[in-house]
């Protein structure tokens, strides 16, 4: 089985190249046979790739852009999924491939496995410290039954202090993801529109070229 990476040689997009570098470099790392199918130079390439990638994984305007991944006949993904498989140590899964002897990635299955007994045994510890927290919350009213209440508007203060701070930091964080996401859009969008106008320029010379053929056939 042979890796088969749908690229664009000619992109005027620094995010598309990065994406592209990123997948070939990784793919070299892990010593994975693999081929580089340019899309911008072969037209056969761009429509088996616009025809193969699934309807739903798709974007809305219906066109894929590099890089997208397959295995032979089988998609696998584009850039954001494999880099998900990346970070979650399932490459070999995400690629269809078994992983290899010594490899840290998990079979899906035993992974899963793994996940519900990591979950019973959290569970174990939640009750044990749910039967220690109450017998040592009978100690604590008893020992501070005689004692005065703190002072609950300090308390008060300090969480709304707390909250205000979270809201600040998550509303920046939300405002860069949004930039990111448009200068992205942008880069996507100028990607798309060089793609259109290669294939005019294309269907043009075609057609230039048939006109030459027509009036040479036309002066003999």
């Amino acid at each position: 089985m042979v890796i088969k990476v749908f690229l664009a040689s000619s992109s005027g997009s620094t995010a598309i190249k990065k994406k592209q570098q990123d997948v070939v470099a990784f793919l070299e790392a892990l010593k994975l046979d693999y081929t580089q199918l340019d899309i911008a130079c072969n037209e056969e390439n761009r429509m088996w790739m616009r025809q193969n990638v699934p309807e739903e994984k798709k974007p809305t305007n219906g066109i894929p852009l590099p890089p997208q991944i397959f295995n032979e006949e089988q998609y696998c993904g584009d850039y954001d999924t494999f880099f998900d498989a990346k970070e979650d140590n399932s490459v070999y899964a995400f690629l269809g491939l078994p992983p290899p002897p010594g490899s840290k990635e998990v079979p899906v299955e035993e992974r899963n496995g793994n996940a519900h007994g990591e979950e019973e045994q959290v569970e174990a510890a939640d009750e044990e410290e749910g039967e220690g927290g109450e017998a040592g919350d009978e100690a604590t009213e008893g020992e501070t039954a005689g004692d005065e209440p703190p002072a609950e508007e300090e308390g008060e203060e300090a969480v709304e202090e707390t909250d205000e701070v979270t809201e600040d930091t998550q509303a920046q964080v939300e405002e860069e993801e949004e930039q990111e996401e448009e200068d992205l859009q942008s880069e996507e969008e100028e990607e798309l529109r060089q793609l259109e106008e290669e294939e005019e320029a294309e269907a043009q010379e075609g057609e230039e070229d048939d006109l030459e053929e027509t009036q040479e056939e036309e002066a003999e």
